[in-house]
């Protein structure tokens, strides 16, 4: 196993851009941003392929709407030169709207029907490839999955494609479940960090934090949040994971949760990163909007308050 890193003060930067994105400078502009606003010490990339629906059994890695290496390179550079780690991380989405927890086949094979070596050959194929550009970029880690709830019982091909995946990136990895899923992964004695999302209630944070720490303890490794976060709605401290809740406005309620969450984090050592969701990189909006922005990012919220001071409490 890979050495592991230190405390990761991430945030996800650019989710799902297309390719060619960083032609347009506006994205420099939002990384230095997310840094002045958030005191992040970590840039989280996440490179989307895609694939029909649920049951399709390939993905495409090269087209318009997946960044590229030279996409993956420029956003690395500059994130060295603002002194950021680097995460790497392998995505899939459905473009039938589909969420990726819902990829699932047959156990046992059927004529004519989709299969699971069918799909891990394909998804092997995106994974390894952005498991190249962590490598030429010197990534300070690489997750290799997000949320992939339905293939999560598949422990020899996941144990195989983390083997692969050392093949091609020297440093080391980590796969992200679900929230609720820490305890279901079986194979987390395959990679080096236990990483899951954090999107969990406000009034249920004690006893999913003590759940995640005997996982941790229990196979001995690292653990952090590659993603967590919380809408700016009313109500949606209490249902973090929903982005298509239906509350008003709220940016007071998305402070709370982040006052809430990194309380917790802070009274919690063996967690060792956090994921911020998400930042956009070509479509950031005036920091004065941020008040009516009802979404994920932090900027021009209180919430992003909160995080600068989590930043200088983790220098502490």
């Amino acid at each position: 196993m890979k050495q592991t890193v230190d405390y990761l003060n991430a945030y996800t930067f650019g989710f799902c851009e297309k390719r060619g994105f960083t032609q347009n400078p506006a994205w420099k502009t939002s990384l230095e941003e997310m840094v002045r606003t958030t005191g992040c010490n970590a840039v989280i990339l996440p490179v989307c392929a895609w694939q029909d629906h649920a049951y399709s059994t390939e993905m495409d890695s090269d087209t318009p709407d997946v960044m590229s290496a030279e996409d993956v390179r420029a956003v690395c550079g500059h994130a060295r030169s603002l002194g950021l780690k680097v995460i790497l991380k392998a995505m899939v989405n459905c473009r039938d709207g589909y969420w990726r927890a819902y990829i699932r086949f047959f156990d046992t094979p059927v004529p004519c029907e989709p299969k699971w070596e069918d799909w891990f050959r394909s998804w092997g194929r995106h994974v390894c490839l952005v498991a190249d550009m962590a490598e030429e970029n010197k990534a300070d880690l690489y997750c290799i999955g997000c949320e992939m709830v339905g293939t999560d019982h598949r422990a020899d091909e996941w144990r195989a494609l983390a083997e692969e995946v050392r093949k091609h990136y020297s440093g080391p990895i980590t796969y992200n479940c679900d929230k609720y899923q820490e305890d279901n992964v079986a194979w987390w004695d395959a990679v080096d960090m236990i990483s899951s999302s954090g999107y969990y209630p406000i009034d249920r944070l004690d006893e999913n934090f003590e759940r995640i720490r005997a996982v941790a303890e229990r196979f001995g490794k690292p653990f952090l949040f590659m993603e967590c976060g919380c809408p700016a709605r009313e109500g949606s401290e209490f249902i973090p994971n929903n982005w298509a809740f239906g509350g008003e406005t709220s940016p007071a309620a998305q402070e709370r949760w982040y006052r809430a969450f990194t309380d917790t984090l802070l009274r919690c050592p063996f967690v060792r990163g956090t994921g911020w969701w998400d930042w956009p990189a070509s479509r950031l909006y005036p920091e004065k909007d941020g008040m009516t922005n009802s979404g994920y990012c932090t900027y021009g919220k209180p919430a992003g308050d909160v995080l600068l001071r989590f930043a200088d409490a983790l220098k502490k």
